[in-house]
Formats: structure tokens, sequence, C-alpha cells
């Protein structure tokens, strides 16, 4: 038994997490969270009163939030090299943080079919959905990575927002976002978390 333990469901943010964990390569245990019940259920709660997948429990640390997930385990496994060094982590933190904030509460918007009224953009933490992916373009063009020449957590939780953002139509398709998709697509370790995901989808479907 791990000392790490990973709650999801695949078909949930959890995705984004397994692909963090089998970049990180440490053993982990896998315990699946059904929808409604299970996420509500008293015993899960503990571990995150939202009620929402994926959380992790490593040792008697408790980390929920997919970005703040990503930077604890590249913290935790410093030997895998998923963070700059700290006096390096400039881009690192504003990508990240930018995904997890602007990035997901506008896309979140797109989504839902809701319109910030052109009087409220500045109250919004997103801002103009135009910027929005003006600034996510500048982002991912401006290195091989983004935060740098070497592939980070933080490629991890913004390249997994693209990617979903592209599936689902609620980010535009930009030339440069696929190219970035495709320095992150081949990752033995992507490939490896979306076999083990869909693999989990297939069981619960013939069950």
């Amino acid at each position: 038994m791990s000392d790490l333990t990973f709650y999801t469901h695949p078909m949930s943010r959890g995705r984004i997490i397994r692909w963090m964990l089998e970049e990180v390569g440490a053993p982990y245990d896998t315990r699946i969270i059904g929808f409604d019940s299970d996420m509500k259920a008293g015993e899960y709660k503990a571990i995150n009163p939202m009620g929402k997948v994926p959380a992790i429990k490593h040792g008697d640390v408790v980390v929920t939030e997919c970005a703040a997930i990503c930077a604890y385990l590249a913290d935790a496994f410093p030997e895998k090299g998923l963070a700059p060094p700290t006096n390096h982590r400039g881009l690192y933190y504003r990508w990240l943080f930018f995904a997890a904030g602007p990035l997901e509460m506008g896309v979140s918007n797109r989504a839902m079919g809701l319109v910030i009224p052109e009087d409220k953009y500045r109250m919004a933490g997103c801002g103009r959905f135009e910027d929005l992916m003006d600034t996510l373009e500048y982002a991912v063009t401006q290195n091989a990575f983004i935060a740098g020449d070497s592939f980070t957590a933080a490629d991890v939780y913004v390249g997994s927002h693209i990617g979903w953002g592209l599936q689902f139509g609620s980010i535009e398709k930009r030339q440069a976002f696929a190219d970035y998709l495709g320095r992150l697509g081949q990752r033995p370790a992507f490939l490896r978390a979306q076999e083990i995901d869909d693999s989990i989808i297939k069981k619960m479907q013939t069950a």
C-alpha cells in the first residue's frame, strides 16, 4: 500500500492529476469516487468538503484543487524536475495560476453560455474572452514549454485545459494551441494516463 492516495473519477478533472502522477512516477493507490452519492458522502467530504474530485492524500497531507495538486507533487518529488528552480519560477507560477484563475473562469462561462455585460468586464477576473485567448496564445508561443525550455507541472495543467477546451469547443481553435498540444501529446506519461482512465471508463460502462 502506497502512502500516496489519489481520489478521482475518470470522467472528471481527475484526468489532469492522473497525468501528473504518471509524470511523477511514484507508486500511488487510486480510489474511484462516484458522482453525487459518493462525492457528497461524509467519508469523502472529510477529504474534500466541497465534495468534488480530484484530491490526493500524501501521508497525512491532503491537497485538493488541480493546480495546487500539480504544484505540490512537483515539490514533493523534486528529483523529477517538474518545477523550475525556486529562483526561476516566475513564468511557472504566472501561467499555472493564470490557467487556474482567468482561464478556468472564462472558459467555464463560455461553456455555460454566460456573457459578462460590457460594463462589468473590469469586475471579472477573466476579462474579455478575446483578450483571454490572445494571452493564452502568447503564453504558449514564447518558449517550447509554458515556463521555458523544459516541461513542468504547469504544462500538465495548462495543456489539459487547452486539450479539453479544443475538444469541447470552449477554447478557440488556433494553430498555436494545436502546436503546443502536439509537443505534449506524445509524452509517455500522458499516454499512460489516458490509457488508464479510458480503461476504467470501459469497465464502468460494461459493469
